[in-house]
């Protein structure tokens, strides 16, 4: 975690010596020495630490430096609320307080002085540097490092709920191409990916099927050459006149004892690399008898790279979790009556991973009292995780941690924030990354799309679960499995990165003062109350979070709440959309906010939000039916993203002059709002949510999309109708959203004889139309148009026909129709798009015969999905 710290200061002291040197007037010259030795420091943790991060003395140097690095980030911040306290205040006052800067910054100038001497006390250089205990020390733990766990595999006669899953692969191995087929097993750690493929390769129709079936477990620290030998073995018993053969030598002489003989089964467990299967690929000839290869991932990306059909490992039912569990207790023995209630529950929380439920029912096997079983019931990641058993859970998801990027470490850590079981908004989620300063800012990239890809990298390592995905294909929601929740919890606790409190905890660890204690604090609802009534003061503490899953806000006395900016005097990121928020005097003081998502009956954003300067994201919910923003949010110009559940009515600028915002969301902006002084200075804008009456906006506002040159993603609701009123789509909207890609409408109405000139935006490739978005019965589009389009989505329209082909919808590749009651069929065309792979119907009847017969026609080429819901009598086909 040194890495994120360093980088977090440093960005912090480039901050303010370029953006707030108005601000450390006096003490300009001591900052600037000061960023000189954070810049050694982190040049020191990015070269010497790499030869050194998984040995003990590492460890110990990692603490010294987030000690150090934090005692330095409290007192710049002290520092910065007091100066800008002072900057607040009227002439006379600032006069009275002169003597006062002047001590302050004295000692501002001998703490700086401190840190620097500190700081350089922390050693510099390679491995060279070290003495020679400290290099002995390095290599022993080199060598313990190499002795990496493997993925449990269970017993033949301990596995449940694999059967119909061999099944499946038995098939796939023995039918199909008589041609090298590889076949990867993917999924994350512990789900048993081992132990399927050990079911399979001792099915007797798999010794039946094939003349040799080899065995080999590659894992992290693979050489390719073992990997020959070990296969060069089942065909030699006597290796030794090979193991001075280069890889190459090796594979030719595998390729002709291969060649000899029949079908040749090779199973490679726990692959981490694609190369590996790029290198075994060179043992097989081409004499087309149908060999194949297994290989058991943790890595997505590394499965697909060897095929573009891999399987995906599932979690197991409540049902198949409990008869392991039992299994595993009581062998052939029955589970007492007195236990079976209790029992279901703990295979339950094991979330359906084999691993949890075998390392949980060993803390069981030697117990039969109920209050034992109701006491791991109750505290599961104690069992779980334990540190002294090299073959727990803690060990095996370490070895995918350990081999993260840095970067990526810290994302995957923080997705532990948030309580177990939890569905995470993507879109909050990366907002949060950035706010707390996890993502690094690269060339080329904004910082939204680098954390983006760092979430597509933990998903491919199986580490974070895909929960919803979007229309167009991308992530919507995510979740972390409870074993992997246990595991940030215990690792992010150990590095100060996190703290949870909740009811089990010892309430008296909430009011140390101890520097070293963890930055963020997340705070169950049901520990929040007596938490707040003791009034902590935790002014180290940097997040404050408060996650529920209940629709419900949660109520608490005015002065609790107010206890919540008391608390935290220094705080960056505030997540507490749960409680019913107030605001306070001592809120506005938090001048370092940098993330605010609330939630209360307010009317109006006070302008007393201007003084958050350094803001990033601003979310408001509220049950007013409009907000009224009265802070002027075009001088904030560190604010990205701003979103609301009611719409916003927006302020004027002061000034057209003066720099841009740097807003790139807006969600959701009155429809009067969308003046031009206004759009032009939201010119960055990518995402844009209008609501309101659309006439007004489509007749006079629509003009002033042509400020937002960068504009993808553009929503209009209209939530207000005259009788009789028709809306039209102006031709200046098509002029000026030529960048778009992503178009919702909804309850606007249109004509469908209209709804073909939105082809004429080139760039669009989702388009939504929603409850009512456009009225008739019939649409027969144009051809010519929608030529980038991939995802249409249609809902609650009264659409009867609707005649398309692949003319219209060259690259359509997700059709989505929910509630169309009355649409007679889907256009049958639509099969000849060859990008075509998926199709939804929700309560759209009618057109059910129509979709299969789409389905049965595109199955003859590609993997078609079709569901349908409710699902009718051809249940089976609902989903392929």
């Amino acid at each position: 975690m040194a890495d994120t710290a360093i980088n977090f200061l440093l960005e912090k002291l480039l901050q303010v010596l370029s953006e707030d040197v108005r601000l450390i007037a006096g003490v300009q010259e001591e900052f600037q020495d000061l960023l000189e030795q954070v810049q050694i420091l982190n040049a020191f943790i990015n070269d010497f630490s790499k030869l050194v991060r998984k040995s003990i003395m590492w460890k110990e140097m990692e603490k010294a430096i987030l000690t150090t690095v934090f005692r330095t980030e409290d007192i710049i911040d002290e520092f910065l609320v007091e100066a800008r306290l002072n900057q607040e205040k009227n002439i006379l006052r600032k006069a009275f307080h002169f003597a006062h800067n002047t001590v302050r910054h004295r000692d501002l100038s001998i703490k700086i002085k401190d840190i620097i001497e500190e700081m350089k006390k922390i050693p510099r250089g390679d491995k060279q540097a070290l003495s020679p205990a400290e290099n002995l020390q390095l290599e022993i733990e080199s060598v313990k490092g190499s002795e990496e766990p493997k993925d449990i595999s269970l017993e033949d006669d301990e596995v449940v709920g694999f059967d119909e899953e061999a099944q499946r692969l038995i098939k796939r191995l023995t039918e199909g191409s008589e041609d090298l087929d590889i076949i990867p097993i993917v999924g994350m750690p512990g789900l048993g990916k081992t132990t399927l493929a050990r079911k399979i390769y001792n099915d007797p129709r798999i010794s039946y099927e094939f003349f040799s079936k080899i065995w080999i477990h590659v894992g992290q620290l693979y050489k390719i050459k073992d990997v020959f030998l070990r296969i060069l073995n089942r065909f030699r018993r006597n290796i030794k006149e090979y193991q001075d053969m280069d890889a190459n030598e090796l594979a030719k002489l595998i390729c002709s004892f291969v060649a000899k003989g029949g079908k040749c089964l090779i199973v490679l467990d726990d692959v981490w690399e694609s190369e590996v299967v790029d290198s075994v690929m060179k043992v097989f000839p081409r004499n087309w008898v149908g060999h194949r290869i297994i290989m058991t991932t943790r890595l997505g990306y590394v499965a697909t790279y060897a095929n573009e059909n891999p399987h995906y490992l599932k979690f197991l039912s409540q049902n198949e979790s409990f008869e392991l569990l039992k299994m595993n207790v009581f062998g052939r023995r029955s589970c007492p009556h007195e236990l079976l209630r209790v029992g279901e529950s703990i295979a339950k929380k094991c979330s359906g991973l084999p691993l949890s439920i075998v390392m949980i029912a060993g803390a069981l096997r030697a117990r039969t009292n109920k209050v034992d079983w109701v006491r791991v019931d109750k505290n599961m990641g104690e069992y779980l995780i334990n540190k002294d058993d090299a073959t727990s859970c803690l060990n095996i998801i370490k070895v995918s941690y350990d081999s993260l990027p840095q970067e990526m470490q810290s994302c995957f850590l923080y997705c532990g924030v948030f309580p177990r079981g939890f569905d995470i908004p993507i879109w909050k989620l990366i907002r949060l990354w950035i706010a707390e300063g996890l993502i690094k800012s690269k060339p080329a990239f904004t910082l939204e799309e680098t954390a983006q890809y760092y979430l597509n990298g933990l998903v491919d390592r199986n580490l974070v679960m895909v929960m919803q995905k979007k229309s167009d294909g991308k992530i919507k929601t995510c979740r972390v499995q409870d074993l992997l929740h246990e595991f940030c919890k215990k690792e992010a606790s150990e590095k100060w990165f996190f703290q949870e409190v909740c009811p089990a905890l010892d309430q008296a660890i909430i009011s140390i003062h101890d520097r070293s204690m963890s930055r963020r604090l997340c705070v169950q609802p049901s520990a929040l109350q007596d938490f707040l009534s003791t009034r902590p003061f935790v002014e180290h503490v940097r997040s404050f979070y408060c996650f529920s899953t209940r629709q419900t806000q949660i109520e608490l006395p005015p002065s609790n709440i107010r206890s919540i900016c008391r608390s935290f005097p220094l705080i960056r990121v505030l997540d507490i959309e749960s409680l019913k928020f107030l605001f306070s005097r001592d809120f506005y003081q938090l001048f370092h906010l940098r993330y605010i998502a609330i939630s209360g009956d307010f009317m109006a954003l006070p302008s007393a939000f201007g003084k958050f300067w350094n803001l990033q994201t601003l979310i408001l919910s509220t049950s007013a039916p409009i907000l009224e923003i009265k802070a002027d949010i075009w001088n904030m110009l560190r604010l990205r993203h701003i979103h609301t559940n009611v719409p916003a009515k927006l302020p004027s600028p002061s000034t057209s002059t003066g720099k841009a915002s740097s807003l790139q969301t807006l969600s959701q902006v009155a429809s009067q709002c969308c003046r031009k002084n206004v759009l032009a200075k939201a010119c960055h804008l990518k995402k844009l949510s209008v609501r309101g009456p659309m006439k007004s906006f489509l007749e006079t506002n629509c003009v002033n999309l042509e400020e937002l040159k960068f504009l993808e993603e553009l929503k209009l609701l209209n939530d207000f109708l005259y009788s009789g009123e028709v809306l039209r789509i102006p031709v200046a909207f098509f002029t000026f959203v030529r960048t778009l890609k992503k178009l919702t409408l909804s309850n606007t109405k249109f004509d469908w004889s209209e709804a073909s000139r939105l082809g004429q935006l080139e760039c669009l490739e989702v388009l939504k139309l929603k409850q009512n978005a456009f009225t008739g019965e019939s649409w027969r589009p144009e051809v010519g148009g929608f030529f980038e389009l991939r995802v249409l989505w249609i809902e609650m329209e009264d659409l009867k026909l609707w005649e398309a082909s692949e003319l219209h919808f060259p690259r359509l590749r997700h059709l989505v129709l929910i509630s169309c009651d009355k649409l007679e069929a889907v256009p049958y065309e639509l099969a000849s798009i060859h990008s075509f792979q998926e199709m939804r119907l929700e309560n759209t009847i009618k057109a059910v015969k129509s979709a299969r017969e789409i389905q049965r026609k595109k199955l003859e080429s590609i993997n078609f999905k079709l569901t349908i819901f409710p699902p009718d009598s051809d249940d089976s086909k609902a989903t392929q």
